[in-house]
């Protein structure tokens, strides 16, 4: 397997790995790097998310749903501080490109299943790095994050601070900006 690290990734709360792309080029590697076709993918209703492929066979009702709340929060539609974000859900064999595609855009053919999330995500360690996941699973939370009216350095600067102050954890406000949504953030 491909490394998964220099994309947008997570563990769900049954360590079932969760692959997606950072920007259009990453989500044209994705799809080509971690996506068998039975493999599910999910991406936001509206555009603007990485698709985000389950790395299983089989994967659970939790898996399915941390998964789309994961999608929801790392996409354009967290920005609009919504309530709640439609995420389609659908097959690696439904997925088809065209050549008048642009780069980073894909079609879904046949049925697709679509669900509304609630924006929230929680801050962790997973695998030795910051994680914004969307189910703690009995980790150690560090810090909620919700869609809010916080810059996104200012937010890092802010839970950089609370592991520090609260936790003891060294860390820098650079770390956290891997692991957080875009922007317009509400931390606690």
């Amino acid at each position: 397997m491909k490394d998964y690290t220099n994309y947008k990734w997570f563990f769900t709360s049954n360590n079932v790995l969760v692959v997606g792309g950072k920007s259009d080029e990453q989500n044209e590697l994705v799809l080509k790097h971690f996506l068998k076709p039975q493999y599910t993918i999910m991406h936001t209703v509206a555009p603007g998310s990485p698709f985000m492929i389950i790395q299983s066979d089989n994967p659970t009702k939790e898996d399915l749903n941390e998964t789309a709340i994961f999608t929801g929060c790392f996409s354009k539609q967290w920005k609009t501080r919504n309530k709640h974000i439609e995420i389609d859900i659908f097959k690696g064999e439904q997925i088809y490109k065209l050549k008048t595609m642009k780069l980073g855009t894909f079609g879904v053919k046949g049925q697709k299943e679509t669900v509304k999330i609630k924006p929230e995500l929680i801050l962790i360690i997973q695998k030795g790095k910051f994680k914004a996941v969307p189910n703690p699973n009995g980790e150690s939370k560090l810090a909620t994050i919700k869609p809010g009216k916080m810059s996104k350095v200012g937010a890092a600067e802010k839970l950089a601070k609370i592991i520090r102050d609260k936790f003891h954890l060294p860390t820098h406000k650079d770390e956290i900006m891997q692991a957080i949504p875009s922007d317009k953030l509400s931390v606690k």
